[in-house]
């Protein structure tokens, strides 16, 4: 019988602070665990192969699309000592929607990470699979903040601030998060590109002080977390969509789900992840409005939709 060591990860919903975490400023990430990723290793006789989505095939013959994964296949393999490594299979299964701000591409880099180590029966330890998936991320989005490798490896929402701080956010806080899929791959790399050129170009006046603001949204929401304070943190959210919407990183279909959300009972929208595309989150006040909220994004037009309740992070 076939031996199959299984990694896992989960995905990543930032409720606060992108785009300027990368400029050391505070944000707010929670693991999502209502999305979810399995790699499956098993050996085989002679090549490294690979099945996903995207190519089934030779590790060696990898397009380009996967070039991060191919890379952190090879790092990992060094860091195991490759004189002694056999040959395996490695198969992806995801219901992480690729490219929409979820933190697809570290899941799977946590997941395949963790395969391998497994495979090997070698010890992982946290800071090096962060390492590692790191790695992987600088080849996918040029200049990664840590956030989503930390996240979609992580069970708990985290307060986090690059190369700074980096601790677990004890919520307390009611009401139901829904996240819902525009259907439009994300544009992370050139939002994140876009926004250096404007913050650094000649309207920089205009643009810095955005990026303070939205450090301040998310230390402030840190607070309404804390403190149960769930209107003000759905007021937050918004506030946040705005400036991010200045910034450019929005498109008409976020702005069009956040409206629509606002217009159903929504305490707070916004936009998550790297933006144009993606996902959009809301807050409501219960589980009831949540549903009339959804069904009202799906009538818009949305592909997916996920509940979860914020208590689940209590």
């Amino acid at each position: 019988m076939t031996r199959i060591i299984t990694g896992e990860a989960h995905g990543k919903i930032i409720l606060l602070g992108e785009h300027s975490v990368v400029y050391g400023e505070p944000s707010i990430a929670i693991p999502f665990p209502a999305t979810n990723l399995q790699v499956h290793l098993s050996a085989t006789e002679k090549e490294y192969l690979i099945h996903c989505d995207f190519y089934q095939g030779l590790v060696a013959e990898m397009p380009e699309l996967l070039d991060s994964l191919q890379t952190l296949i090879h790092l990992c393999l060094q860091e195991l000592d490759p004189r002694h490594a056999v040959p395996f299979r490695l198969e992806i299964q995801s219901s992480i929607p690729a490219e929409r701000g979820m933190g697809s591409s570290a899941a799977v880099s946590v997941a395949t990470v963790r395969s391998i180590y497994k495979f090997f029966g070698q010890e992982l330890k946290k800071r090096q699979l962060l390492v590692l998936v790191e790695a992987a991320e600088k080849i996918t989005h040029g200049n990664p903040s840590g956030l989503d490798a930390l996240m979609t490896s992580s069970h708990v929402p985290y307060y986090f601030i690059k190369n700074k701080t980096c601790t677990p956010l004890p919520i307390n806080c009611s009401g139901t998060l829904i996240v819902a899929d525009t259907g439009i791959t994300g544009q992370t790399r050139a939002a994140v590109k876009s926004v250096a050129q404007k913050i650094s170009g000649k309207d920089q006046t205009t643009y810095q002080p955005m990026i303070k603001e939205l450090g301040l949204l998310a230390a402030n929401g840190k607070n309404f977390l804390l403190s149960n304070q769930p209107k003000q943190l759905g007021n937050t959210l918004t506030k946040a969509h705005t400036i991010l919407r200045k910034l450019g990183v929005s498109n008409d279909s976020l702005d069009d789900f956040v409206t629509t959300s606002l217009q159903n009972g929504a305490l707070g929208a916004k936009l998550t992840g790297g933006g144009r595309g993606g996902c959009m989150i809301a807050l409501a006040k219960d589980l009831s409005t949540a549903e009339t909220i959804t069904q009202a994004l799906k009538e818009k037009g949305a592909i997916k939709t996920w509940t979860y309740e914020m208590s689940e992070y209590n």
